[in-house]
C-alpha cells in the first residue's frame, strides 16, 4: 500500500497558528480570549428574524448559482452608494459561502501552475494556503511597524517577477488593524497597471474603521476592470455563522468563478441570503452601534498595552491590536504560550500571520470591555514577572 494518498499541496500546508492556541484554551477554565477574530455581538434581531421567517415560509431550496437577484441588486446599490463603484448584478456579482469560499474560487479561477501572488504580510492565515492549494506561489512582502503596517509600493514592485500575476490586498488588515491610505492605494494601482497585474482586494472589514476613510480599491480610476472585490456580512453585521459573502468582478472572471462555485457548493445558503438582504435594508444603525463600541474597546486596549511597554501603533480598522512584545524578552510563541498557561489570557503569535509578524502578538478586542480590563490586569502581572 502506498505511503500516502494525499497530494503534495495538502501535505505541505502549514497548520493554522491560530487553531493551536484555540485548542489549548478550550481545555482550560477562566480563559479570556483575545485571540478569536469574531464579533462577540449576536446577529441583530431583524436580521435573525428574516432568516427564521425564510425557513418558516419554505425558503429552503437552492437559489440560482449566483444568488438571489434581489440581494445582488441590493449589493450593487450598496456599493454604489458607499464607494461610487457600479456593478451589473446579473453578470458581475455573486454570493458565496463567506469570503473563505470566494478566496478559493478566485484563486482557482485565475491561477495557472506556478503563477505568483504578491501578498503584503502580516495577513490573514488563509491567503497563502489558498494560493498554494490552487497551484500558485505566495510571495510575501512584509510590512513594518514604522509604516504602521501599510504596504510600501516600492517594496511591492521590487517583488514582481515575470511569473507575477496577482497583487493581493487585505485592508483593513487582519491581524494588524492597519488601514491603507488613498495615497498608498493609488500608488499600488499604478504598480498594478504598469505590470499588468490582477488585483484581489479582500475588504471584509470595510465598515469597521475608526476616524479614517476606507478606500474601496476598485473605486480608484482604472482599477475596477482589473480588480476582484471580496466582501461579506460576517464582521460588520455579526453574521459569522451565517456564512455569507460575495465577490464583485469583471464579467469574464466572475463567470469562471461561478463555474467552479456551481460544481462545489451549488449556491450559498438560501436563508442566509435572505438574512443578508435584510441586513442591507435595516442593518445600518446596528453597524454604527457596534463600531462605536469597538472604538471604545480599541482605545482601552491600545492605551493599556502601551502603558505596559508593549509598543502598539493605533489600529484604524478591523478589531485587532498588534503589540510588539520585545520588552518581555520572549519570542512571540513563548510569550503567547506562557501568558495562556500562567494568566489564562489567549493571544495569537504574530508569526502565525506570515513574515513581519515576528516579535508581535495579535489581540482581538471583539470581546467585552470588562473582559479586556481584566485581561490587561492579568497581562500586567505577567509583564512584572518577565519584563
Amino acid at each position: 500500500m502506498r505511503e500516502s494518498f494525499l497530494n503534495q499541496r495538502v501535505t505541505n500546508l502549514k497548520p493554522s497558528g491560530i487553531r493551536k492556541f484555540f485548542d489549548i484554551a478550550a481545555t482550560m477554565k477562566d480563559v479570556i480570549s483575545l485571540g478569536i477574530g469574531e464579533p462577540d455581538f449576536t446577529t441583530p434581531q431583524p436580521i435573525s428574524l428574516a432568516g427564521i421567517q425564510a425557513i418558516q415560509h419554505g425558503e429552503t431550496h437552492y437559489t440560482s448559482n449566483a444568488g438571489i437577484i434581489e440581494l445582488r441588486r441590493a449589493l450593487t446599490a450598496h456599493l454604489e452608494k458607499m464607494y461610487g463603484v457600479s456593478y451589473n448584478p446579473d453578470t458581475e456579482i455573486m454570493l458565496t459561502v463567506g469570503v473563505s469560499e470566494a478566496l478559493y474560487l478566485v484563486f482557482n479561477a485565475v491561477l495557472e501552475q506556478g503563477d505568483e501572488v504578491i501578498i503584503p504580510t502580516p495577513c490573514f492565515v488563509s491567503y497563502q494556503a489558498e494560493v498554494e492549494l490552487a497551484g500558485g506561489k505566495a510571495v510575501e512582502v512584509p510590512c513594518r511597524l514604522e509604516n504602521n503596517f501599510a504596504p510600501v509600493p516600492a517594496d511591492i514592485e521590487a517583488a514582481i517577477t515575470p511569473r507575477t500575476k496577482v497583487l493581493f490586498l487585505g485592508y483593513p488588515n487582519n491581524p494588524t488593524g492597519a488601514v491603507a491610505s488613498r495615497e498608498t492605494m493609488e500608488a499600488l494601482a499604478k504598480v498594478a497597471q504598469k505590470h499588468d497585474l490582477l488585483v484581489i482586494s479582500d475588504e471584509i472589514y470595510d465598515r469597521l474603521v475608526y476616524g479614517f476613510q476606507h478606500v474601496c480599491f476598485p473605486s480608484i480610476p482604472g482599477m475596477q476592470e482589473r480588480t476582484i472585490l471580496l466582501g461579506g456580512f460576517s464582521k460588520a453585521y455579526a453574521m459569522t455563522g451565517w456564512r455569507i459573502g460575495y465577490a464583485a468582478a469583471p464579467a469574464e472572471i466572475l463567470k469562471g468563478m461561478l463555474r467552479i462555485h456551481q460544481y462545489t457548493v451549488m449556491s450559498a445558503p438560501t436563508m442566509s441570503q435572505l438574512a443578508a438582504l435584510e441586513a442591507l435594508k435595516t442593518g445600518e444603525p446596528f453597524v454604527r452601534e457596534m463600531v462605536s463600541e469597538y472604538d471604545r474597546r480599541r482605545q482601552l486596549i491600545v492605551g493599556g498595552l502601551n502603558s505596559l511597554g508593549l509598543k502598539t501603533f493605533e489600529p484604524r480598522g478591523a478589531f485587532y491590536a498588534f503589540p510588539q512584545i520585545t520588552l518581555s524578552g520572549l519570542d512571540e510563541e513563548t510569550f503567547a504560550e506562557r501568558l495562556l498557561h500562567e494568566e489564562h489570557v489567549a493571544m495569537v503569535p504574530g508569526s502565525a500571520f506570515g513574515t513581519g509578524g515576528e516579535g508581535f502578538v495579535r489581540c482581538s478586542y471583539a470581546t467585552s470591555y470588562e473582559k479586556i480590563e481584566e485581561a490587561l490586569r492579568r497581562l500586567e502581572r505577567f509583564m512584572r514577572r518577565v519584563g
